[in-house]
């Protein structure tokens, strides 16, 4: 690969790096062609790219993009998934991907924004819910106390129509 091919290569995963909200380095030892193409194709269809990556050409791209704490994990065959919307999203394709198929994929590790992941981390993140329920969860824990709260202004005026209403019915029998 000629220089000007090298320095292009790096400007475009330095690009990524920077524009994705979370990149996922793997260990894609063991895989098969067919297993990579079905999991690539799995991450694409969710708008995630899925890209091998030459470790000293992706060292370069991260002290280029200011990810600098990255360069441990480009160590032997690796690829990184990177997903630029959902940021749980890829993790739980990956994660999917490797207890439907028993394949020998690994997660290295990765990086959220600035933080950077463990692959730990990655297995937290894949395990949450989706982010409609997560909303739904705030929403209703936002809502709560507001509704307590009305059930309880509410309890005496309520008490007071009854009381009233009860008198009305007692007049109109007497």
């Amino acid at each position: 690969m000629s220089r000007e091919k090298k320095a292009e290569v790096i400007d475009r995963f330095a690009e990524a790096f920077a524009r994705c909200s979370i990149g996922i380095l793997t260990d894609y030892r063991g895989l098969s062609n067919s297993e990579i193409t079905a999991l690539r194709r799995r991450l694409g269809d969710s708008s995630i790219e899925y890209k091998v990556v030459k470790n000293t050409l992706a060292r370069f791209s991260a002290e280029k993009s200011g990810k600098d704490n990255l360069k441990a994990y480009f160590s032997g065959p690796g690829a990184i998934a990177l997903g630029y919307s959902d940021v749980i999203e890829p993790a739980k394709i990956l994660a999917d991907f490797i207890n439907t198929s028993k394949s020998t994929l690994t997660i290295k590790g990765g990086f959220l924004g600035e933080r950077i992941l463990t692959s730990d981390d990655i297995s937290s993140l894949a395990k949450l819910p989706p982010r409609e329920i997560l909303l739904a969860k705030l929403l209703g824990g936002l809502q709560s106390p507001i509704s307590r709260l009305v059930g309880c202004l509410n309890g005496p005026i309520a008490g007071l129509a009854r009381v009233l209403q009860s008198r009305i019915k007692q007049m109109e029998e007497a």
